[in-house]
């Protein structure tokens, strides 16, 4: 009888090792190589028949022959509506059937509510929800939460497993349409000899799930948790089997919730969902700008508002900055939302190139709302909400601001400038500073809001405080 393989995988990348090694050749990361096991290659009787053994080889069965690549048809795709419109967007246009979709997030988050609401209002589909962490009892709690009582019950089937051979079997039993799996942590095969939520299992789990939706299978959405770094839980390669990876952000003591696309077969990775937790569910947020603004900042010093841009939606933010002199003379540096290594690269700018002396005062970024953006053309807003509470003036009211900061201080061109300054019109602003080499692509006789060009944050400076 053959021996079982021993072999070493990295649980952050993937890497594989014939043998223990402390630090990964391929990432970097110390401790990473967890043991795994390999059993030999048997028929499938040996395995014990059953719906896994079916479903693994239903693609090796019929083995492909290439094809032309001019005699391929590329239809169009065609998608699943799952009439939320913050979520299509960010799969890029709906659900694709047959697709492998991983939702990671923090615990409390939002991710099961996220799912369990969508799936409840998809009334002509055959949904399938297998829980490992809740019991049927609190499925439909939540349900009656989220559901009004008024509202035509969705084909929703429930069953609580944690075995894959059986998770197959209900499929094969239901054929339902979507298949949900709550969540890939607490799901383990017979076939690997390891607990639930170990590399090996969840290896062996995501790889059977795939070949079973890409055999003519359903499409499946997996929730997986997140481990202490933020980062999705499990070998890195488990993001590269499935298709779509979303992750669900958001800070727990706020309303809002970010839905950001990390990888998409099917569509952007730019994308971008915002909805409101509320207490019967998520609500999509059509309109971001008027959520995230408030009306009460006449007067306060501190407070510039930026054009933001995030996948194809333009939305204003407010961006909040404290500065005071440092009490134990080494100064602080600290950013909600935004990146810390921009923030002391913008003001080593403005030390250098506009003569602000920051060096031994403490400074303390917030982006309002509890949002995490990366555009960098939030620059100049957040360098005018640092210079305003430096010299303790407040921004005029009406005023908004978008560009990206140079190291030699200049302020170089961003995108869909007109889209920013559209916005900034619609929600009633008057003035919107722009850089200078974006005004070429702008007719300002298409706005009633006034554009202000600058070269330099010195520009800027000045025309926010004379």
């Amino acid at each position: 009888m053959a021996k079982d393989k021993i072999m070493y995988v990295c649980e952050n990348c993937g890497q594989e090792s014939a043998k223990w090694i402390g630090k990964c050749p391929s990432c970097g990361q110390w401790n990473t190589f967890k043991e795994f096991r390999v059993r030999p290659t048997s028929s499938p009787s040996r395995q014990g028949g059953g719906a896994l053994s079916a479903a693994t080889c239903q693609l090796s069965s019929s083995p492909s022959s290439p094809i032309p690549l001019s005699e391929i048809r590329a239809d169009e795709e065609p998608r699943m509506d799952l009439h939320d419109e913050e979520l299509n967007r960010v799969l890029g246009g709906g659900l694709v059937p047959g697709s492998l979709v991983l939702l990671g997030g923090e615990p409390g988050i939002g991710k099961s509510t996220l799912v369990l609401q969508t799936v409840l209002r998809l009334k002509d589909k055959k949904v399938l929800y297998v829980s490992g962490e809740e019991s049927a009892r609190q499925l439909k709690l939540r349900a009656d939460r989220l559901s009004p009582a008024n509202q035509p019950a969705a084909d929703l089937q429930v069953v609580c497993d944690t075995s894959l051979e059986n998770i197959f079997a209900h499929i094969e039993t239901e054929q339902p349409d979507l298949v949900i799996i709550d969540s890939i942590q607490t799901v383990a095969t017979e076939t690997v000899e390891s607990s639930p939520g170990s590399l090996s299992q969840i290896r062996e789990c995501a790889a059977a799930l795939l070949k079973y939706a890409k055999g003519g299978g359903p499409s499946i959405i997996l929730i997986g948790h997140i481990n202490k770094e933020g980062t999705l839980a499990g070998p890195k390669v488990l993001e590269h089997i499935v298709d779509t990876v979303l992750q669900f952000e958001g800070d727990q003591h706020y309303l809002y919730r970010i839905l950001r696309s990390q990888k998409n077969r099917f569509g952007s990775t730019s994308e971008l969902g915002i909805y409101e937790m509320r207490q019967d569910g998520l609500r999509p947020v059509a309109n971001p700008s008027e959520l995230l603004l408030t009306d009460n900042q006449d007067g306060l010093s501190g407070i510039a508002i930026a054009a933001a841009i995030e996948g194809v939606r333009p939305f204003l933010i407010e961006t909040q900055a404290l500065v005071s002199t440092a009490a134990y003379g080494t100064a602080q540096r600290s950013a909600n939302g935004f990146d810390y290594r921009r923030l002391n690269m913008l003001l080593a700018v403005l030390e250098k190139r506009v003569g602000f002396k920051l060096a031994q005062k403490d400074v303390f970024l917030n982006i309002a709302g509890g949002l995490r953006v990366t555009d960098p053309a939030i620059d100049l807003g957040v360098i005018a909400a640092i210079l305003s509470s430096n010299v303790d003036t407040a921004i005029e009211a009406g005023i908004c601001l978008c560009g990206e900061v140079g190291l030699s201080g200049e302020i170089r061109p961003v995108s869909r400038i007109e889209q920013r300054i559209a916005e900034a019109q619609k929600l009633g602003f008057q003035r919107i500073l722009i850089p200078a080499a974006s005004l070429k692509a702008v007719n300002p006789h298409h706005y009633q809001i006034e554009i202000t060009p600058c070269r330099r944050v010195e520009d800027a400076f000045r025309a926010l405080f004379g």
